[in-house]
């Protein structure tokens, strides 16, 4: 009798089934490859990040933009610790049911960490945190107030989750003024239940925006799309109508990267002349500013695109 084959080991399995899955994904093109992050700038930013015990978007969401962006010497800092209470299925971040405590030092070290690298335009966002009762609110607040007593002034951008809807958090981060206030809308009205949290709804987050700019109507709103994932270019143009309606200023169009092979598939990558013709689509609908392009992300060149035009009306547009 011939003895019995050895069984695989459940990890190897595991690898074998994620190869073939992955014969069947759209291959990656050419223009999605990014430099291998390095350089003077680059190792100075990630020092002084990782000296200040700091968190960054950049790492936590394996943004392709790190080396350009740290190259430069700026970097968009994450709040409110590294776990997320939601767990989009784009997303990289670890997920849990309750975070950490509030380190209240933090505002405190990101704004020296702001100082110390001389940064004229500063992003703040952060994980979820359904855990805490405002949301992480009053630490964002206190985090750009920290960052406004620093003589040299920095623009502040904040991209902050939609904290339920509560009227009281959004007042808590409209009474600090940022420049610009953020908040993703990630992936048209369709999708929105299959990729984000079940936590979070698309009609929410276009109430969040509205509600926004009629406390704060004198900072920029801003929200931005993930493509790729199966969206139709009839339902991005309904996005930027909703966007609109909402009172939203600024655009951000950039294609969805899986980060493993647990999260949502590509469904398309996005050729560049697409990215071409929704700009010119978001322009048209209203928008004072728009970025659009395979690797661009929310706070990818923020400074830029604010610095250049989006803080007036008729701003301008760029494809990256």
């Amino acid at each position: 009798m011939k003895p019995a084959a050895a069984k695989a080991p459940e990890g190897a399995r595991k690898r074998a089934r994620d190869r073939a899955r992955a014969r069947d994904l759209p291959r990656k093109p050419e223009w999605l490859k990014v430099p291998v992050p390095g350089g003077g700038d680059y190792a100075a930013t990630r020092r002084q990040v990782r000296g200040g015990a700091l968190t960054t978007v950049c790492e936590e969401a394996r943004c392709p933009n790190r080396a350009e962006c740290w190259g430069k010497r700026t970097a968009t800092f994450m709040l409110l610790g590294e776990v997320c209470t939601r767990g989009c299925r784009f997303c990289a971040v670890k997920t849990a049911r309750r975070g950490a405590p509030l380190d209240p030092e933090e505002p405190r070290r990101v704004a020296a960490a702001v100082a110390e690298l001389g940064l004229r335009y500063v992003v703040l966002t952060s994980v979820d945190r359904d855990d805490l009762e405002d949301g992480g609110a009053a630490h964002f607040a206190a985090t750009v107030e920290e960052i406004r007593a620093l003589g040299t002034a920095p623009r502040v951008e904040v991209l902050v989750p939609d904290f339920g809807g509560d009227e009281a958090a959004l007042r808590k981060i409209a009474a600090v003024a940022p420049d610009v206030i953020g908040h993703n809308v990630e992936v048209v009205r369709r999708l929105s239940p299959a990729i984000r949290d079940r936590r979070c709804d698309h009609d929410r987050s276009l109430a969040v925006l509205a509600r926004f700019k009629a406390l704060a109507p004198a900072a920029r709103t801003k929200s931005s799309l993930m493509l790729g994932l199966g969206e139709s270019e009839a339902e991005v143009l309904e996005c930027f109508a909703e966007l609109r309606d909402a009172g939203v200023d600024v655009v951000t169009l950039g294609q969805y990267l899986r980060p493993s092979m647990r999260h949502a598939p590509v469904v398309e990558y996005l050729p560049l002349e697409r990215f071409a013709r929704l700009e010119e689509a978001a322009r048209a609908a209203g928008f004072a500013f728009v970025a659009a392009g395979p690797l661009v992300r929310s706070s990818y060149r923020a400074a830029e695109l604010f610095l250049s035009g989006a803080d007036a009306p008729g701003g301008g547009a760029t494809t990256g």
